[in-house]
């Protein structure tokens, strides 16, 4: 009997690490723009975001460290690497490694904000939803937790809580930045 102990620890860390990718989504979300809930210090949400960000990304290297390891599939170190290279599930393992760089382009940004400028530290921010949506599929459809009740329950309430959390922040932004109606303007008539 093979030891399942790296399958169990790739299952793992994989599935937190979409965990935590999906709540610093989400703290980001909180942090954007004008959309900022009342009574949140921005410099701790931040922090919260950034560390997240981090453990997300260490898990994601334990995730395929893991993977790497476990004898019940063979996936190349190199497939952790450069998409494609794996013969198991090769696009969706392949979502998984453009993920991976994607949110580590993202988490670099964090330190690279002086240099590049807040507008193209902006855009390179989207790169999260890239980042989340490569990665849901790559759990959907490599991982094998994605059909259970709680793989479901993960995915799903990850998805619908990061477009719940975009929708309310664009309808924030919307709504601030709509011109006001001059004062006596569209009264009675």
């Amino acid at each position: 009997m093979n030891d399942p102990t790296m399958w169990i620890l790739a299952r793992a860390t994989g599935l937190v690490a979409y965990g935590l990718l999906a709540a610093a989504m989400l703290l980001g979300l909180a942090l954007a723009g004008r959309a900022r809930p009342p009574g949140l210090r921005p410099a701790d949400v931040t922090e919260a975001h950034r560390t997240l960000s981090l453990l997300a990304l260490v898990l994601t290297a334990v995730h395929g460290v893991a993977l790497v390891l476990d004898r019940a599939v063979h996936i190349p170190l190199a497939a952790l690497i450069v998409p494609g290279l794996s013969d198991y599930r090769a696009e969706w393992v392949a979502a998984g490694v453009i993920a991976l760089w994607t949110a580590l382009a993202v988490h670099v940004s964090f330190a690279l904000r002086g240099v590049i400028g807040a507008r193209v530290w902006r855009r390179l921010h989207m790169g999260a939803y890239a980042a989340f949506a490569c990665a849901t599929v790559h759990g959907l459809l490599a991982g094998t937790s994605s059909g259970s009740p709680a793989g479901i329950a993960l995915y799903g309430g990850a998805v619908g809580l990061v477009a719940g959390a975009t929708a309310w922040r664009a309808g924030v932004e919307r709504r601030r930045r709509s011109p006001r109606p001059a004062p006596g303007a569209g009264g009675a008539a």
